[in-house]
């Protein structure tokens, strides 16, 4: 519903018309001497380039960014970063009733369901669904009935070359089948690590793990170095590291040497992290 107000007389009008004119004076930039606008500009400039020291190295992508690329009718996939030995981390979309030909893993692949629904013979995942396949395990087709939007970590896709290799590979019906899902609704075992701050570890293998990460309104994270790189996949909420704003759907890689300073959020956040393991 829109509030519609009567129009202003002229008497009435004329006084809004000075109220503004005297709002507007009140308004007006203060003068600022010159050494202390040198001091104020030498300030904000040094902020500046603390923060882009911070930020070096790190790669964002944020949820509306990106180059889509088509990789079969209905589906296509978002690059987000070239992992080299350990696969390719990409955002995959499927369209309502689209579907993936079985295939082998080259590495440890992980996916998380952001939107919609995914199905792998009697394996259903819905949102915020994990979902990890170790290297040399094989899997029927994937498909989506209503569509869905996933994050893949450890994927060949973005590569031709070990795509073919893992859909050859999915042709031989022998070789390992195991895999490990978390129903994110079924969760029960998160560890408070920090206050308002809570773990849920998905996997290990030697020096990396991957966790879920819960952070309610007003927590902190505490300050940590990065031995290894980090992904972080955001899921729910907001959450500032460093000078960065991550909402739901931006994704960030820290490379190895890097730190995260602060870590913090206003109105709670739920993210995927993979890197060094905490031992």
């Amino acid at each position: 519903m829109t509030d519609k107000f009567p129009p202003l007389d002229s008497a009435d009008a004329t006084d809004l018309q000075q109220l503004e004119t005297l709002l507007a004076d009140g308004l007006a930039p203060i003068p600022v001497a010159g050494a202390r606008r040198n001091s104020l500009r030498q300030g904000l400039m040094t902020q500046v380039t603390a923060s882009l020291a911070k930020q070096a190295g790190i790669l964002t992508v944020r949820a509306r960014h990106g180059v889509w690329q088509a990789l079969k009718t209905g589906i296509r996939i978002k690059p987000l970063w070239d992992g080299g030995l350990q696969g390719h981390s990409v955002l995959i979309e499927f369209a309502p009733g689209a579907s993936l030909i079985a295939h082998r893993h080259n590495c440890l692949e992980e996916g998380i369901v952001l939107h919609g629904d995914l199905q792998m013979g009697d394996l259903r995942l819905g949102p915020l669904d994990y979902h990890a396949a170790p290297a040399g395990s094989r899997h029927g087709g994937i498909s989506s009935t209503n569509g869905a939007l996933a994050y893949l970590r450890g994927t060949s896709l973005g590569d031709n070359r070990e795509v073919l290799r893992e859909v050859l590979g999915g042709l031989l019906p022998f070789g390992k089948a195991e895999s490990f899902s978390v129903f994110t609704k079924q969760i029960d075992d998160w560890q408070e690590i920090a206050p308002g701050v809570w773990k849920k570890p998905l996997w290990q293998d030697g020096e990396r793990e991957s966790s879920f990460y819960r952070l309610e309104a007003g927590a902190k994270c505490p300050a940590h170095d990065h031995l290894l790189e980090e992904e972080c996949m955001m899921l729910d909420g907001d959450l500032f590291i460093d000078d960065f704003l991550l909402r739901a759907g931006d994704y960030q890689l820290a490379p190895a040497g890097s730190a995260h300073r602060e870590v913090y959020t206003d109105v709670g956040a739920t993210l995927f992290v993979r890197g060094g393991r905490d031992y």
